[in-house]
């Protein structure tokens, strides 16, 4: 199945747009906790709302990728698929709540800022009623990117009233974020009622979905986004286990910036999804070419040497005068960019593919590596030995993807066909 590039660029307008804002609304959050309470109280934050992203992949947990790509391939089915998706999801959701307590609780933070991390990650169990991943699959992508607006757009909203009224700020991101994650399930949930249908697709499509989502394809699928998170931002939450909030809020900073970079280019990843999960063979050969693969990392470094030039500046505007000893941190960082565009890549095609496995070994790998030499390097060096790990694991990461592609191109017969 081609794809025209009007048709995809039309795909990632709708998904960036309202992500855009989203994107936006996450600035000015960090910018007024930055300016206003500083390195401290914006490394409390952060630590949050990283929690919060562990529990979108522990809820999904597989079931995201492979719910989105079976309504892709059976729309006649689509109600059966929902019905059986949400129900996983609601259990998964209720188990991960104890992992949340455990990680604050062996946090090296006082007792509020504790129980601040639990109840503002376990807000986000709220997203297992979320239908996000239906519409992702339908190519719905404006909805999609506007939803992802909705949920910092509350918590912006509710903390500048909260630094109006000088109260707690960190209550009012809690009531922020619980109206912002229940706003949006009832957002997709209005959406699905109007656009449902009831049709009884044949036995052998509900077979394959049976087949799609039983345990041990889910599990391997879950495993391996869990991972590849893992691999992203584990580093954020060793640092809240092994060093202050201050290296927690510098790197924090610095990541931020590096995250703001890169989510432009996964909005272009993230639209091609759906197209990759109903690629034939030949055509996912075709994706894996040198000549897809090299000005992509030309663009990486491109956009790495800017980010490298302007990054004081960068982060003074952003976060203030004080946040400007992350700028070493950034630079370091910024070294990651240019891999991240064919990680990210080559991440995405290869769980559209039905090559969960092979993402789980290269995931793990990186991931293990990252959190082995922060075990040596957090506790002596901090936010630093922080940054120079993740660019390391990154390489480690690339070099087991391009592996895996380079094996697939040769051979050509490790590519599954069906869900």
């Amino acid at each position: 199945m081609t794809t025209s590039p009007g048709k995809y660029l039309r795909s990632v307008f709708h998904l960036g747009s309202g992500e855009a804002l989203g994107r936006v609304a996450n600035v000015a959050i960090v910018m007024l906790l930055g300016h206003r309470f500083g390195v401290v109280v914006l490394g409390i934050y952060s630590l949050g709302t990283t929690l919060s992203a562990y529990m979108q992949p522990a809820i999904d947990f597989g079931l995201k990728h492979i719910g989105a790509r079976l309504v892709a391939q059976f729309p006649a089915s689509s109600a059966d698929i929902v019905r059986r998706v949400q129900r996983r999801r609601a259990v998964m959701a209720t188990v991960a709540l104890p992992l949340i307590a455990i990680y604050a609780g062996f946090t090296s933070l006082p007792l509020d800022m504790k129980v601040f991390l639990f109840v503002f990650a376990g807000i986000a169990a709220l997203y297992a009623a979320s239908l996000e991943w239906v519409a992702w699959g339908k190519e719905q992508l404006w909805l999609v990117g506007w939803s992802k607006a909705v949920v910092p757009i509350s918590i912006l909203m509710f903390l500048a009233a909260g630094s109006l009224h000088g109260q707690s700020i960190f209550r009012w991101a809690i009531a922020g974020n619980a109206a912002g994650y229940i706003l949006q399930s009832i957002l997709f949930w209005i959406w699905w009622r109007r656009h449902r249908t009831d049709e009884e697709g044949t036995a052998e499509d509900r077979d394959a979905i049976r087949d799609a989502l039983a345990w041990r394809r889910t599990s391997v699928m879950g495993l391996a986004w869990f991972s590849n998170l893992a691999f992203v931002s584990v580093d954020m939450l060793m640092l809240g286990l092994l060093a202050n909030a201050e290296q927690v809020g510098l790197y924090s900073a610095a990541y931020r910036v590096l995250n703001q970079v890169l989510v432009t280019y996964y909005l272009f990843v993230n639209a091609l999804y759906p197209r990759f999960a109903q690629h034939s063979l030949k055509q996912r050969l075709a994706m894996l070419r040198v000549h897809i693969l090299l000005p992509l990392f030309g663009v990486g470094v491109a956009v790495a040497a800017l980010v490298t030039v302007f990054r004081r500046p960068v982060l003074t505007v952003l976060f203030g005068q004080g946040f400007v000893a992350s700028a070493p941190l950034l630079l370091v960082l910024a070294c990651a960019i240019p891999v991240d565009f064919l990680v990210s890549y080559l991440s995405s095609a290869y769980i559209a593919w039905s090559m969960e496995r092979h993402m789980l070994k290269c995931a793990l790998l990186a991931a293990g590596t990252d959190v082995v030499l922060n075990l040596y390097g957090i506790p002596r060096y901090g936010a630093m030995a922080a940054a120079v790990n993740t660019v390391i694991s990154y390489l480690v990461y690339l070099a087991a993807l391009s592996f895996v592609a380079r094996r697939v191109s040769r051979e050509g017969d490790t590519l599954p066909q069906t869900a």
